[in-house]
């Protein structure tokens, strides 16, 4: 089996150490030294607050060591009194200072307590909402769609699947790099940092569950693991995989994949047509390009096309999808169509048409 070149190994060998984890979408919070400088300034706030009540009504302190409270003193009582210390060495000695401390002093003090935790809280309560969060998505996640790898293969084959109407809830995302996986949570996909090959990571991506995995890994030794674990977790999901030396693909096949796309003769195929014939190499590369131009889907038979011939519906033709058959628009066995077949089309898009949801464009690479 062919395989890159060693770096591309070593690096991948290094990324697989990492220990898997789930990642979910989240709104961007604010950064934490903006946090902190914003609890610290609110916390000098309602010092410089106790400081101003204690030395206005002043007159009703008592020192034990000079008889007064002057400015000083004042700030002096707030530090200690916020900070719960209490020596004693001051103390209220009017009604009007000891209902003061009762219903002003005393919330403050409450207030500077929990801006002081507030950090401490706050990652109490983020653990507890994702733990909640982690459990909610795992209940609702269904027929969902795996990827594994977020390389150039990856994003391209999320965002053709997400064009013919799957939700980005829909998609979870499985690399060993934590930089691919925040790219991933960036636009909205759930991700698992992880090695795709263990049986365990794909389970934390509910792959049991899943209709549907796309395999996008850079090596085609890792691409073959991956389709065996995938396949003894699910033996109803359809998996397609991508592999890079065309030698390769029977062995992704033997190992359960249901459609295989060797990317190295594809990208040679494209380059060769381009050179004999540049404007036919353009509308491959408009066909294979998503979002305008020119782009292939898949859609079922309409009742008013029952009946004719492949070449007499309005969208160009260029298969039939009968049972486990593709059958070529011209192949005799066709003959007319039936309800239950489906057509494989070349359309026009704009960008920004959204595709049907019963219409699928067929896997790019």
């Amino acid at each position: 089996m062919k395989q890159p070149g060693h770096d591309v190994i070593a690096r991948e060998a290094g990324e697989h150490l990492t220990t898997h984890r789930v990642k979910l979408p989240r709104k961007v919070v604010e950064h934490p030294f903006r946090q902190v400088a914003k609890r610290l300034s609110i916390a000098l706030l309602v010092l410089v607050v106790t400081a101003l009540i204690v030395y206005a009504d002043h007159d009703g302190y008592n020192d034990n060591s000079d008889g007064s409270v002057d400015f000083l003193d004042a700030w002096y009582y707030a530090t200690v009194t916020l900070s719960t210390t209490g020596y004693g060495d001051i103390t209220p000695v009017s009604d009007a200072a000891r209902l003061t401390n009762i219903f002003v002093i005393t919330p403050l003090r409450v207030m500077f307590l929990i801006i002081l935790v507030g950090t401490t809280l706050e990652v109490l309560t983020e653990r507890t909402r994702d733990e909640w969060r982690l459990t909610r998505w795992r209940s609702a996640l269904r027929d969902h769609t795996v990827v594994v790898g977020f390389g150039t293969k990856g994003r391209s084959a999320i965002q053709t699947v997400c064009a013919s109407g799957l939700k980005a809830e829909q998609v979870v995302v499985v690399d060993p790099s934590s930089k691919a996986i925040d790219a991933a949570t960036a636009h909205g996909y759930a991700g698992i940092v992880g090695d795709a090959t263990r049986s365990d990571v794909l389970k934390r991506a509910e792959v049991h569950k899943a209709r549907k995995v796309i395999i996008a890994t850079q090596r085609d030794d890792t691409a073959v693991l991956v389709t065996l674990t995938a396949r003894q977790l699910n033996r109803a999901a359809k998996i397609v995989a991508a592999v890079r030396e065309e030698e390769n693909a029977p062995l992704l096949k033997q190992s359960g994949a249901d459609a295989v796309i060797t990317s190295a003769s594809a990208a040679g195929r494209l380059l060769g047509l381009s050179v004999l014939s540049p404007a036919a190499g353009m509308v491959m590369e408009d066909l294979i390009q998503q979002g305008s131009g020119l782009d292939i889907v898949e859609r079922p038979v309409i009742k008013a096309e029952v009946g004719k011939g492949p070449r007499q519906t309005d969208d160009l033709v260029v298969s039939v999808v009968r049972g486990h058959r593709v059958l070529g628009y011209d192949d005799p066995a066709i003959g007319t169509l039936e309800l239950t077949d489906r057509l494989i089309t070349i359309v026009r898009v704009t960008p920004g048409t959204q595709i049907a949801p019963d219409v699928r464009p067929l896997p790019q690479d």
